[in-house]
């Protein structure tokens, strides 16, 4: 069954060194306590990040969403931007990593002496964990396309769990792509608690309607970097863009749609909610894969 996050198998990956708090080990050696915040409730900020020709994309997007979540969940990060920065390039060259490399950056609260909620039974600042993997997308699902199939379990408001935080606490989402699964489709769509149409469990959606690229407000969903490029572009493109609360029965004329996200970058949809949106991707979808793949080629072009 493809999803957005199959790649293509990279033997190399076999001996890749993860980084934990400022020592590097193997993969199968890397560990966190059993103690550490963000195993015994969920507690921290991660964010996903893609090497492109030894350049990280659209890196201060990145920088900005990190930084902001920690700050919202007050966790001072144990560096600045510079040094995060030179910490990810730290982890690439380890690896020998140039190009086609997805990199995950974890910043829990840190360990605890207890097991408990409360920040004040710390023992250390935060943990930090970086894995790099040698990682390119599985073109066979972007050729193929996914099924998404519509979900009971919906995405909370702001003043439940902040659904624009990159956190760990994702439980909602897997129990949502199980439910999905066990329909038969690939990955979830998920609505809001007014029953709008939001995300999916682990990408965002888009979808073309009367030749309009319609997604959701974001109010429920998290601010995905990719999400952000598409929509720049799309605007700059002249293409009609509407980012509004819709509901499913608008999902019933949807001529195209797709998934965003920064491994996978667009995947179209070739099924949803159990109708076929025919052969993809569809021209519309096409255009937008070209103009985020030529967004993504700027970050590496030097400035003039």
């Amino acid at each position: 069954m493809p999803t957005t996050h199959d790649a293509v198998s990279d033997p190399r990956n076999v001996d890749v060194q993860v980084y934990v708090d400022g020592a590097f080990h193997h993969r199968d050696e890397a560990c966190v306590s059993v103690f550490d915040s963000a195993f015994l409730v969920g507690d921290g900020i991660w964010e996903g990040l893609r090497l492109h020709h030894g350049v990280f994309a659209f890196l201060d997007l990145h920088l900005d969403r990190l930084f902001g979540g920690l700050q919202t969940v007050a966790i001072d990060p144990p560096w600045d931007r510079a040094g995060v920065t030179a910490l990810l390039h730290e982890v690439v060259e380890r690896n020998g990593m140039h190009d086609g490399a997805h990199v995950r950056l974890m910043v829990s609260r840190g360990r605890k002496k207890t097991p408990s909620q409360h920040p004040a039974n710390l023992v250390t600042g935060p943990t930090v964990v970086i894995i790099a993997e040698h990682k390119q997308a599985d073109p066979r699902v972007t050729n193929r396309g996914i099924s998404l199939v519509t979900v009971s379990v919906r995405r909370p408001p702001p003043d439940t769990l902040d659904q624009r935080l990159n956190c760990h606490s994702k439980l909602h989402e897997v129990v949502a792509l199980v439910e999905a699964t066990r329909a038969g489709a690939d990955e979830a769509l998920m609505l809001d608690t007014t029953g709008a149409v939001a995300t999916c469990n682990a990408t965002n959606f888009f979808c073309i309607r009367d030749g309009v690229l319609l997604t959701s407000t974001g109010e429920h969903s998290l601010p995905g970097i990719t999400r952000a490029i598409v929509l720049r572009e799309a605007r700059a493109a002249g293409l009609a863009v509407e980012e509004r609360s819709f509901g499913p029965d608008e999902l019933a004329e949807a001529e195209e749609a797709f998934v965003t996200g920064t491994f996978g970058g667009l995947t179209p949809v070739r099924e949803l909610d159990g109708r076929d949106l025919g052969d993809v991707p569809g021209p519309r979808t096409r255009r937008l894969q070209q103009l985020y793949a030529d967004a993504l080629a700027a970050e590496v072009e030097p400035s003039p």
